[in-house]
């Protein structure tokens, strides 16, 4: 990804770059079939961006990640 993307992502989220990169190293390395792991993602990108995510809304992220229903690509939602 390039540097117009980050720069994008963070003027929306006010999360720097390197937050960014190091919840993607941990993405890389979680189990998307186990609903533990995704909880503690969707957790801490709550803490992160300081929003606060409803169990009904985390019932929904997970049910979508685990029937890999996301949409492949991201880029242009951001």
């Amino acid at each position: 990804m390039n540097e117009s993307f980050f720069n994008r992502l963070e003027e929306k989220t006010h999360v720097n770059k390197d937050t960014i990169i190091e919840l993607a190293r941990k993405l890389q390395a979680g189990n998307f079939k186990d609903e533990s792991t995704i909880r503690d993602i969707i957790r801490e990108l709550s803490d992160i961006t300081g929003k606060e995510v409803s169990e009904e809304k985390e019932r929904k992220i997970i049910d979508t990640i685990v029937n890999d229903k996301v949409p492949k690509d991201i880029e242009k939602y951001v």
